[in-house]
């Protein structure tokens, strides 16, 4: 008996703290990771999003400005530790009208943010008639050739203008890849890059991601789209690094 009741103390002693944890504390954490997580605190600063948990399920409430900014938001709750499912009922109150010119511009502005090779920021969009001007600044040759090709790879867009000058920043720089950014955060991140590139958006890949690393997983047509969908993941903010894992068909 005595036995017993060391196993029993012993085996709640090293039992983990999620684990102890009741339903309504779970629920406080989700709320509180989702509103803190990196996706939340700098790509969705200006949307009006309420998140309540009950028992491992997310309701999402208000209202966004675009069709990504609400995809976002779901993929990275999604992703939280403790959650078994989210019902997204976001409005979006600005969204364009699909292959339009600022539909366009929407879809390669949020795609210059997630990759960190180049410096969204510093960089202007015009569309007009599915034709891209990008205007700023880049650092370096490379980054300004980055910038034309993820822009040539977005879904309707027919031709890209890059009047971007190149002159070293003296202060900041690129984000690295050591930079800490919640998994969460990084998933959602890689799923939606992937889907807004036009040469992986029909790709099946499953996205996971732990301590930064991310695993994919799925079917690619062949070695070349498979080596693709790694340097576009490679490229993400927070990502240290990426397994791929994706079958050929």
């Amino acid at each position: 008996m005595r036995l017993s009741f060391y196993i029993f103390v012993a085996a709640t002693v090293l039992m983990p703290a999620a684990a102890l944890a009741g339903p309504a504390e779970i629920d406080r954490r989700i709320e509180e990771s989702a509103r803190r997580s990196y996706v939340f605190t700098n790509y969705l600063t200006s949307d009006a999003i309420a998140v309540e948990a009950k028992d491992g399920i997310v309701t999402l409430t208000g209202s966004v400005a675009a069709d990504s900014a609400k995809a976002l938001a779901q993929e990275t709750v999604a992703g939280l530790p403790g959650v078994k499912g989210v019902e997204n009922k976001l409005e979006v109150t600005g969204s364009p009208t699909a292959s339009s010119d600022a539909w366009l511009s929407d879809k390669l502005k949020i795609t210059l943010l997630f990759h960190r090779s180049v410096r969204a920021g510093k960089t202007e969009v015009e569309v007009k008639d599915g034709v891209v001007t990008l205007r700023g600044r880049a650092e370096n040759q490379a980054q300004k050739e980055l910038a034309t090709e993820y822009a040539r790879d977005i879904e309707g867009v027919k031709e890209v203008i890059n009047e971007m000058t190149v002159s070293p920043e003296p202060e900041g720089g690129p984000r690295t890849a050591g930079e800490k950014i919640d998994d969460a955060s990084i998933t959602a991140q890689v799923k939606l890059a992937l889907l807004l590139h036009r040469s992986t958006s029909a790709v099946a890949t499953t996205v996971r991601t732990k301590r930064g690393t991310v695993t994919l997983e799925g079917k690619a047509a062949n070695a070349a789209e498979r080596d693709l969908v790694t340097k576009l993941v490679k490229d993400i903010n927070g990502v240290r690094k990426v397994k791929n894992r994706m079958s050929l068909e």
